[in-house]
């Protein structure tokens, strides 16, 4: 276990280990800043190493020509993290006291931590249904997703009947999506109207390959190892059918893992971490920055993920050279360190 003492001041503690969290700790551990990674503490619905964990397979990771296991790929980036000697807490941060400097945080398991800088990466968290099948499916494999983008092209759902459920843009996205692989998609909403932009709601519902089970929910995922279908209620008279499907992709949103940082940066209504300047990572806070899906709700994607923690990393080192002075003895270069240096 990585020990860590009070007295100590980090140069930077890095908060989540998703693509964003290892790509900013190895960018950190190049530049000789020495830090410390809370990789968060496991839990139903997260484990360390984020969204990827639950992945069976990735195949728009650069690099990986035959696609990865994302359990594998996050392993990959942690291994490579601990070669440059990034220490690795696994425990969340609960509380971050920014009225002072250092920063004081505190973690799940009482440790009190002094940073000089912060680097959040602590990612976005699908919204689910809450069905009993569901997560368990989502886990293994079994055809349940949450990220069409993600999923959508894996041989397992081509030509299947594909479910979507929601009713905004971002469902309306997924569904048209999906069409280049389905054999038809359908679309489940609890509502008789989308509340998507008419354009997009009308963009799908012209789509031939789109049909909509208006005013319904999901009751049940079926399917042991695999899904096989789902059970609908309709909200007005109470009936019920069974739907076959080949995948089930929810598209009701993300919840940001930002609810230890209510009133010391700024979140935007949703929750996510608002940074002042485009394509940058600073956030309303001095010294705090903010890296990944935590940040970024439209892209949503390992490899943007990744490159935002880069960017936080530099960000960071920046900020250590012309701002606040790093431990004595650890040399922080006045400029970052290239990729291949």
């Amino acid at each position: 276990m990585t020990e860590t003492s009070e007295d100590r001041i980090e140069n930077v503690v890095i908060i989540g280990s998703g693509p964003a969290g290892w790509t900013a700790a190895v960018y950190a551990a190049r530049a000789r800043l020495d830090p410390l990674v809370f990789e968060g503490a496991p839990s139903r619905e997260m484990i360390p190493g984020g969204q990827l964990m639950f992945t069976t397979e990735v195949e728009n990771y650069p690099g990986f020509p035959e696609g990865v296991d994302g359990q594998e790929l996050m392993m990959s980036m942690r291994k490579q993290a601990e070669r440059f000697d990034t220490r690795i807490v696994t425990e969340d941060i609960v509380e971050v006291d920014a009225s002072g400097r250092p920063f004081l945080l505190r973690s799940s398991e009482g440790r009190t931590i002094r940073a000089r800088t912060v680097i959040v990466a602590t990612g976005a968290r699908a919204n689910w249904l809450g069905l009993d099948n569901e997560l368990r499916l989502a886990h293994s494999g079994g055809g349940v997703s949450a990220c069409a983008v993600c999923d959508g092209a894996l041989p397992a759902f081509r030509d299947q009947v594909l479910a979507v459920v929601g009713g905004g843009d971002s469902a309306m996205e997924e569904a048209t999506y999906l069409t280049k692989f389905a054999k038809e998609v359908v679309i489940i909403h609890r509502r008789d109207a989308f509340r998507a932009s008419p354009i997009m709601a009308e963009r799908a519902l012209e789509n031939p390959k789109i049909r909509v089970e208006w005013n319904s929910v999901v009751t049940e995922v079926l399917g042991d190892d695999f899904i096989t279908g789902l059970r609908l209620q309709d909200t007005r008279s109470g009936e019920e059918k069974e739907l076959e499907v080949g995948g089930l992709f929810l598209a009701i949103g993300h919840t940001p893992n930002t609810a230890f940082l209510r009133g010391v940066v700024e979140l935007d209504e949703a929750g996510y971490i608002g940074t002042p300047t485009q394509w940058r990572t600073a956030t309303t806070v001095e010294g705090i920055f903010a890296a990944g899906d935590v940040m970024d709700s439209y892209f949503r994607q390992a490899v943007t993920a990744a490159g935002t923690g880069c960017m936080a990393a530099l960000e960071a080192e920046r900020y250590l050279a012309h701002g606040h002075p790093a431990d004595p003895g650890v040399d922080v270069p006045a400029e970052p360190v290239a990729a291949g240096d």
